[in-house]
């Protein structure tokens, strides 16, 4: 007991010290665990198997899903047209709107869909995602108060009471818990949460300097498109069922030797369906066959262009024109499957003073080049007999994957930037459909108690169409969504809860706390139990806390001689509304990473109000639930 209790405070004296990684003091306490003979490797591993953990991993998938798409940023806009840019009013509305989902979904599920949206309705009102995200954390565990299946504590205190009743332990007129019986102080802890939050996030957690941060030398894809011209560059041509081209390749059509154009994309229709994208874009390739319908993109003099139009009857077509039924009327790159980028050529290049088309970019590497920036001067025509010198940066077009593969040839060149990063901020905003389509039937299976879906599966389920409909870029895409600190560092924590328990030192604190307390009156005894429990739901899983502390507490009442009901629902509160570490609930995890928070901005925000949260309840629960 000794062992466990000196690994917990040297674990938590490292956290708030802040000066080595969360989730390597989480580690190291689980080997010192193992080390001292605490755990069993069964035992000290059985975090990582967690289902609230797996669930975690599922849900950042979701979550990508949904930012990728961008339907984060359509809810959000939706939903910022009612608090426009108030801070105040933005605020609010994140605690009522993640306290109303709370009350249904789980918390952790509750976070996870919420917290892109409200990072995209920051960033849309102008304000830092630091003073919200950390208020939707806690304001989805005071939305798990208001119903029974809000929060694991809620049911164990009403099986803890049926029990009782059952085995004659109270008497049989004891008011039952229902699923509803929650709300009134489920609506408290919200009220609390609302009047200390306001002011406490606006003093603590102030935006972080990003003034030291490493900045990435790469461009913006916007800002090569400018840099270069190509959108003033950029004509669309039309085939119509008449023209000559159809049937015919690339290679076969020689745009670029008979007319000095570049073909930098196709674009192609796959049906109709308002739901779903149906154009593809397509990288044109020699061996590419034209169709009836197609579009090109061209890239050259507009008197060519209007030539080869002619010769081959297709139809310009301007910005008032869409090319197909749904699509824009611009012609604007988009980058959904096909991006560009900058290579550097190196001084020891092979390919200085070779042409483009003898270094066979688009033969070897499926690569276009749409340009040479020459110190100052900026090549944008007749690139297929340019000679290309050291230290020249070419602008290269192809799909992402491709880009990718540029960099094996580093003896040749350099890829400025990170094109990969890149491309996973273009938003594939034609797949919104699905993943808000996923994301419902998520939800239902976790809500609807009729279906038979484990809520773990639901999410696995749904993070498994997120990739397999394209709603996260790929399966790569879908494990950098996942903040793998957070994982390790609740998944390393949650078996501390498991030496608490085994060495006898969460009883023996509950039971001290009760036996000094208990015979002091039933607000004395009310106020040690929550306390206790309160303390003890630091470091220890509220659900761990509540099947520990919920006899303790019936025990109390029953000695004292007074209703167990609000002795209950201390323990249950007192569980749920863990605010002053990050480990404590995964809520407060998965928020940790994304509001760049400390482990004291938790003991600086979240302390004071879990301590006020207590002693309202201490006065509040027996108004409701009378002794």
């Amino acid at each position: 007991m000794i062992a466990t209790l000196i690994i917990l405070l040297i674990s938590a004296a490292l956290f708030v010290s802040g000066k080595v990684r969360s989730d390597l003091v989480a580690l190291c306490a689980l080997l010192a665990l193992l080390l001292c003979q605490i755990l069993s490797p069964a035992e000290a591993l059985a975090g990582f198997s967690n289902t609230t953990v797996i669930m975690m991993i599922g849900l950042f998938i979701v979550g990508g899903g949904i930012f990728q798409t961008g339907l984060a940023k359509m809810i959000g806009g939706q939903v910022i047209k009612f608090a426009g840019t108030s801070e105040t009013k933005l605020f609010l509305l994140v605690m009522l709107v993640t306290a109303f989902i709370g009350a249904f979904v789980s918390n952790t599920g509750t976070v996870a869909l919420m917290l892109p949206i409200v990072v995209s309705m920051a960033a849309y009102a102008g304000t830092s995602s630091r003073r919200l995200l950390m208020p939707l954390a806690f304001a989805s565990s005071m939305g798990g108060m208001m119903t029974l299946i809000g929060t694991p504590p809620n049911m164990i205190i009403q099986e803890t009471l049926a029990g009782a009743k059952a085995d004659g332990l109270v008497g049989a007129d004891t008011p039952d818990i229902s699923f509803f019986t929650f709300l009134p102080v489920g609506l408290i802890t919200l009220a609390v949460g609302i009047i200390v939050l306001l002011p406490l996030t606006k003093w603590i957690l102030t935006p972080k300097d990003k003034g030291g941060e490493k900045k990435n030398t790469g461009k913006s894809l916007k800002e090569l498109v400018n840099e270069y011209g190509l959108s003033e560059n950029l004509f669309r041509v039309h085939l119509k069922g008449a023209s000559p081209a159809v049937g015919k390749t690339i290679i076969d059509l020689d745009i670029y030797k008979k007319y000095g154009i570049n073909v930098m994309e196709l674009r192609r229709s796959t049906g109709h369906n308002r739901f779903v994208r149906t154009v593809n874009q397509q990288l044109a390739s020699p061996s590419l066959t034209l169709e009836q319908g197609d579009v090109l993109y061209l890239s050259g003099d507009f008197a060519k262009v209007q030539e080869f139009a002619s010769d081959y009857s297709l139809r310009i077509l301007d910005n008032h024109t869409d090319e197909i039924d749904g699509s824009s009327s611009n012609a604007s790159l988009d980058f959904y499957d096909i991006g560009i980028a900058e290579i550097l050529i190196m001084p020891s290049s092979s390919m200085i003073n070779r042409t483009i088309v003898e270094a066979g970019f688009r033969s070897k590497f499926n690569i276009n080049v749409l340009g040479i920036r020459r110190k100052n001067d900026y090549l944008l025509h007749d690139l297929g007999s340019e000679k290309m010198h050291s230290g020249d940066v070419l602008l290269v077009q192809g799909t992402w994957k491709d880009i990718a593969r540029l960099r094996n040839e580093s003896d040749n060149w350099v890829v400025l930037g990170e094109p990969l990063q890149e491309a996973a901020k273009v938003t594939l905003d034609y797949k919104a459909p699905v993943a808000a389509a996923i994301m419902i039937a998520m939800i239902v299976m976790m809500v609807v108690d009729s279906i038979p879906v484990a809520p773990v599966t639901a999410v696995l389920l749904a993070a498994i169409l997120m990739v397999i409909t394209g709603c996260v870029r790929s399966v790569e895409a879908a494990y950098k969504t996942i903040n793998w600190q957070t994982i390790v560092l609740f998944a390393a924590m949650l078996p501390m809860s498991t030496a608490l328990e085994k060495t006898g030192a969460s009883a023996m604190i509950a039971d001290f706390i009760v036996n000094t307390f208990g015979t002091s009156g039933p607000y004395v005894a009310l106020a040690a139990i929550y306390f206790a429990t309160s303390i003890m739901t630091i470091f220890i899983s509220n659900t761990v806390t509540a099947v520990l502390m919920a006899p303790i507490a019936l025990q109390c009442a029953i000695g004292i001689g007074v209703s167990p009901i609000p002795f209950l629902f201390a323990v249950t509160v007192a569980a749920s509304m863990c605010f002053a570490s990050p480990f404590s609930t995964p809520p407060n995890a998965l928020v940790m990473p994304a509001g760049q928070y400390s482990f004291m901005d938790f003991v600086k925000v979240g302390l004071p109000l879990q301590i006020l949260m207590g002693i309202v309840m201490v006065f509040a629960l027996p108004l409701l639930f009378p002794f």
